[in-house]
């Protein structure tokens, strides 16, 4: 599939639904506290949503490539050792958990894709470590999202930094393009080699998504065909911006 180019109109737009996601994704948050549920975080995400004009959630009913069935949820609620694509449930939250916040919003026919991982009230040292080195990371990818650089000046920037924490990254998952698919070209991996991959160009949309675990990177797929946790039970944090990238500076449109 070739990378797709987004025109001056669908920019606008992505930067209306990118603008809206970031401030759902933010009201969720502050609903994140001990004792309430992943599902009632999925369901106040689904009243948000339907209280914007014409917008609906991104992965609800949903079927990525490889699925048996479509994604049940607006939100993807991924705790402690799970990666991400975690299906909310019944789970009640417990101080000193953490929890990823993934969701996709559909805005005039074009998609945007946020992440942040939270904390549930305090939380260890190492948890907040974690959080930081990767909320870290996923900037620092950011900045090298300019025209005539590669997703593999991305992955170096991305793979450098955490390299000096030892935490495992996820090689099994990675970035996107996104924009009139919520998955398009090209792929963005978290890691990889200056020079090499997809060139970037003005006008390409992409999510950058960096997955780090305190263990290491290795992950395995849960009996729900969705869920991704780490095969150590270690924790593990996921942050994510959609990016336009422009003649210069790269512009977030999901912040």
């Amino acid at each position: 599939m070739p990378v797709i180019i987004k025109t001056t109109e669908e920019i606008e737009l992505l930067r209306e639904g990118g603008k809206r996601l970031g401030e759902i994704v933010r009201m969720v948050a502050k609903k994140v506290a001990p004792g309430i549920t992943t599902r009632e975080l999925d369901m106040y995400t689904r009243e948000l949503i339907s209280a914007q004009d014409g917008d609906t959630p991104a992965f609800l009913n949903y079927t990525p490539y490889g699925a048996d069935y479509p994604y049940p949820a607006a939100l993807i609620t991924s705790v402690n050792s799970e990666v991400v694509h975690g299906i909310p449930g019944d789970y009640v939250l417990k101080q000193g958990d953490i929890i990823s916040l993934d969701c996709g919003l559909k805005h005039a026919g074009l998609f945007t894709d946020h992440a942040i991982t939270v904390p549930v009230g305090p939380i260890s040292k190492e948890a907040t470590e974690l959080l930081r080195v990767t909320r870290e990371a996923l900037y620092l990818g950011i900045e090298q999202a300019r025209p005539g650089n590669y997703t593999g000046d991305i992955g170096y920037a991305i793979e450098q930094y955490v390299k000096k924490f030892g935490y495992g990254i996820v090689r099994d998952l990675s970035g996107h393009g996104v924009g009139r698919e919520i998955h398009e070209d090209p792929y963005v991996p978290n890691y990889g080699k200056k020079g090499k991959g997809e060139l970037l160009k003005k006008g390409m949309t992409i999510a950058i998504e960096p997955m780090l675990n305190i263990g290491k990177g290795d992950v395995v797929t849960l009996k729900d065909g969705y869920t991704i946790k780490t095969t150590d039970n270690s924790l593990s944090a996921h942050f994510e911006h959609t990016v336009l990238i422009t003649d210069g500076d790269p512009e977030i449109l999901t912040e």
